[in-house]
């Protein structure tokens, strides 16, 4: 839904017929310079609105701002109510002045019935574009999910067949070594979390923090010793919900682009959350080639900003800064 047809409709429908309608019309010829002045504002209140996007404002809570502004298009308009009109000229001096007074009490009226309705109009569509697009968003976001669960469903014979199996090799694996039996309960830990969260729109923070120490013990085993992996996480509530495996990718990637069998490499990844704030951050040396490594990974970190996005507009902040070889990826999210 394009905003332009929109400002079209507001310039060339509404406007001109709010004027025709109206008693500005009969503005043009006594008072031009009035005129222009209250269509001027007019047309200043719908862009200034549609420019600052107040839906957004509020899902921010930026109440400060949004008074400021709401005082700030009254005061103007009061102001317009005070515009020295010329006086009407009656032969007898006292029904002058009765006209005139009549007559700035009616602009003055019209002036707060034209302001009104274009407030009201800008802020329809305002909310209308937002709701739109919020529409379109989530309808992606399904989309997205539903391929997911299509790779889950096509990869799997069956999800009782599947962890019956891994009880039975679980049962041979006992005894032999103890780092094998961790490494396996590990892995079966991490398949039934996929499994159980892919139909969940939120779970436990403490929940995905598991998801992560699970996910980061198994490659330590496959990394040997070359790879260090310092793991810091500080959560005062772990029960606070967040989308499933929001974090992982960031995860994912710090392992792909930043771990070495060969090489002696660090992988620092923190997590706190304090006052319902989650800061998310990841660091680590970059392995790879520079020109695969640019290539690849803003792919699943766009990915992760358009979910973002759509779950947490204007509440949310994700950097990645790329200097020196190393690579950081910091996200800071307001949970409500």
């Amino acid at each position: 839904m394009s905003g332009e047809y929109f400002d079209l409709f507001f310039c060339m429908v509404f406007m001109p017929a709010l004027i025709v309608l109206g008693r500005a019309h009969y503005w043009i010829k006594t008072m031009p310079v009035f005129f222009i002045l209250e269509c001027g504002y007019c047309y200043i209140i719908y862009f200034v609105l549609k420019l600052l996007s107040i839906p957004n404002m509020l899902l921010s809570r930026e109440y400060g701002k949004l008074a400021l502004l709401g005082v700030s298009l009254i005061s103007v308009n009061c102001l317009l109510t005070f515009y020295p009109l010329p006086d009407i000229d009656f032969v007898t001096k006292s029904l002058s002045a009765l006209q005139t007074k009549a007559r700035n009490y009616n602009v003055s009226l019209s002036l707060w019935l034209m302001f009104s309705l274009v407030v009201a109009y800008s802020l329809t569509v305002s909310f209308v574009k937002e709701l739109y697009g919020q529409l379109l968003i989530k309808k992606e976001i399904e989309n997205q999910r539903d391929k997911a669960k299509l790779a889950v469903f096509k990869a799997q014979i069956s999800p009782h067949f599947m962890f019956n199996t891994l009880n039975s090799l679980y049962s041979l694996v006992i005894g032999t070594s103890r780092k094998a039996e961790d490494a396996f309960i590990k892995f079966a830990d991490i398949l039934k979390y996929t499994y159980i969260t892919i139909d969940n729109d939120c779970v436990a923070l403490k929940d995905e923090v598991s998801y992560i120490q699970n996910y980061i013990d198994l490659q330590e085993i496959r990394l040997n010793s070359c790879t260090k992996v310092r793991w810091i996480h500080e959560v005062e509530d772990g029960d606070i919900k967040i989308p499933p495996m929001i974090l992982l990718t960031f995860v994912e990637n710090a392992f792909k682009y930043g771990a070495s069998t060969s090489h002696d490499c660090e992988i620092l990844i923190m997590l706190s959350l304090r006052n319902k704030t989650l800061e998310f951050e990841t660091r680590n040396q970059i392995m790879k080639h520079s020109s695969e490594f640019r290539t690849e990974v803003p792919v699943g970190i766009e990915n992760c900003r358009a979910r973002l996005e759509a779950l947490f507009p204007k509440r949310y902040i994700l950097e990645t800064e790329d200097c020196d070889e190393c690579f950081k990826v910091s996200l800071k999210l307001q949970l409500n």
